[in-house]
């Protein structure tokens, strides 16, 4: 993967941010540092890169599925530190629209290869949400509401969904690696 190492090879500091949150976002994810998770350049092995021809969307993030998917099946992936002249066109990426756009790409491939990443945390969030409120309602009122109840449900109906996602994941790639044997 070809990594842009200069600052001023980001098309300006607000994408140069977003980029920076993206790489953190997908090396978490993945448990593999992502240097450039936006960077077009790739050079892969043609059978290992149709392996996922499935998850590719039509459009601009191939790049992105491709990289987590690549860290994700356990492949090696290296950088090799580029550097890119300053464009001399206009981007045609909104960074709002295709910020939210890329963000959403990442939520999905985090959920299509380590969904615990994703589900875990949003649990233990309505968990959390739902031991407070419970607490504030018994020493206010002295009772536990439905809210409190409704709370605790929902956690555990989140972290049991990440399981099973979990367990999809992981038979997939048993299945996967089989057939490649």
């Amino acid at each position: 993967v070809g990594a842009r190492v200069d600052a001023s090879s980001q098309a300006g500091a607000l994408r140069n941010i977003g980029n920076k949150i993206y790489n953190k976002m997908a090396s978490w994810m993945t448990g593999n540092e992502v240097l450039d998770l936006t960077s077009g350049f790739r050079a892969v092995r043609a059978e290992k890169f149709k392996k996922f021809l499935s998850l590719y969307p039509n459009g601009f993030s191939y790049p992105t599925t491709s990289t987590m998917a690549f860290f994700r099946s356990g492949y090696s992936v290296c950088y090799e530190p580029i550097t890119v002249l300053k464009r001399t066109g206009n981007s045609h990426l909104n960074i709002f629209r295709d910020g939210a756009r890329f963000f959403l790409i990442i939520f999905k491939v985090g959920v299509l290869y380590s969904p615990l990443k994703i589900f875990v945390p949003i649990s233990f969030i309505f968990f959390v949400t739902g031991l407070l409120y419970y607490f504030y309602t018994f020493m206010y009122f002295g009772r536990f509401t439905n809210m409190s109840a409704l709370l605790f449900t929902s956690s555990i109906v989140i972290f049991l969904m990440g399981l099973i996602s979990e367990q999809i994941t992981m038979m997939t790639y048993t299945r996967s690696d089989e057939e490649d044997r």
